[in-house]
């Protein structure tokens, strides 16, 4: 005799001895199961057991817990009808993967003061960003509210390099950093621009975008199943900066990341793309990365009753196809030289550089005094950070 086949009387007995995570996997096999595996009589042994819950709690919510919940941003899906009524206001058949995608969730929902700028300038976008001096990016997924409405403004404006099947599906509107993400609705492809001359650059490698096959491809698609497998491994993540936590586009692990030991101090080096303050059609192009150093101290570490160490000069080798192009040797160019300091976790160094190649490589050192500048403590070491690449991505966030 199967488990479907016993009496209710038995399987409420069985259930009741393999536990609550055995039961729920037993509501998974079959809808008789389920109902026997969702009985509030079984799952009042389980909480009394486990949890020491006899009777039902109130529903109190905690304020922490209350103001999380109130910055989650994912909307409920769309209907068929409002798919459609974007496709008549716009004039464009969106591929069948993107019309699912957001049937399951609208984007992300936008606070109300964002509503001339078209988004927030928050840090809880999905896709995430980087920041690098006065330059910030943190892209969110648009409603089709919005998709519609800045599709609309776009058309409208200078854009005459923008095919005119694409809509906006993505956006960074900070005042200091713009960035779009725009789906061509007929060769299926994603793609983002420079701000100043509206070149458009594919975010998805045109190999994996099937234009004439039989079975469609989306870019989109693939653009954000390539994201959560990047947060998913760990090649990217969420970051706290200020006390604030975004997705950091920044790659955390080899081979994107370099990570290097040296004097007793960790350092981790790796770039990201900027497509909105380059320009491959310059003569000579303008390819922009915002680069990010990450130092911490190593639990080993003789910190010599030393409690920071004042940052004086770095030295950068930049090579492209293993010829060095630029070797810069010089004083920290900051307001203030940074201090690493023994008491913090990782002190984050950004800076923001410009190639007129897309292919490089770039390896340097930092040197630090023991103390202060203005009052050094033990002669100047130096760390080193090794070779990181700098280059342009198949994928572009």
């Amino acid at each position: 005799m199967s488990l479907e086949d016993a009496e209710d009387l038995v399987l409420h007995m069985i259930l009741s001895k393999v536990g609550p995570e055995n039961t729920a996997r037993v509501a998974c096999v079959s809808k008789r199961l389920q109902v026997s595996a969702s009985e509030e009589s079984l799952w009042s042994i389980f909480c009394s057991l486990d949890l020491n819950i006899s009777t039902p709690l109130h529903d109190y919510i905690p304020m922490e817990i209350l103001s999380f919940l109130q910055e989650a941003t994912l909307r409920k899906g769309v209907t068929e009808d409002d798919l459609e009524e974007l496709e008549t206001a716009l004039n464009v058949q969106l591929p069948l993967t993107t019309r699912l995608l957001y049937r399951f969730v609208d984007g992300q929902e936008l606070s109300s003061s964002s509503s001339s700028a078209g988004v927030d300038e928050g840090p809880l976008g999905l896709i995430g960003g980087y920041s690098a001096y006065w330059h910030k990016v943190n892209v969110y997924l648009l409603p089709l509210k919005e998709v519609v409405r800045q599709t609309i403004d776009i058309m409208a404006g200078d854009h005459n390099t923008i095919s005119k099947n694409i809509v906006v599906v993505a956006v960074s509107a900070a005042p200091s950093s713009k960035k779009m993400f725009f789906l061509d609705c007929t060769n299926g492809q994603l793609y983002t621009e420079n701000t100043s001359s509206h070149q458009m650059l594919p975010c998805v490698p045109e190999s994996l975008v099937c234009i004439n096959g039989d079975q469609q491809q989306d870019a989109m698609l693939l653009w954000l199943e390539e994201h959560g497998r990047r947060l998913q491994t760990g090649a990217t993540k969420v970051r706290e900066q200020d006390n604030i936590k975004s997705i950091s586009l920044f790659p955390e692990i080899p081979p994107l990341c370099s990570i290097f030991v040296t004097n007793g101090v960790q350092v981790r080096a790796s770039s990201v793309f900027m497509p909105e303050v380059s320009n491959h059609l310059d003569n000579p192009p303008v390819y922009s990365y915002a680069c990010s150093i990450r130092m911490s101290l190593m639990p080993n570490f003789n910190r010599r009753h030393r409690s920071s160490w004042q940052m004086y000069s770095r030295h950068w080798v930049v090579r492209a196809d293993d010829a060095v192009i630029g070797d810069v040797d010089g004083e920290v160019v900051l307001l203030k030289n940074p201090l690493l300091q023994a008491k913090e976790e990782e002190f984050v160094y950004r800076c923001i550089s410009q190639f007129p190649t897309s292919n490089l490589s770039v390896e340097g050192s930092f040197t630090f005094v023991p103390g202060s500048l203005q009052d050094p403590k033990e002669p100047q070491f130096e760390v080193n950070v090794a070779e990181f690449p700098v280059k342009l991505p198949d994928y572009i966030f």
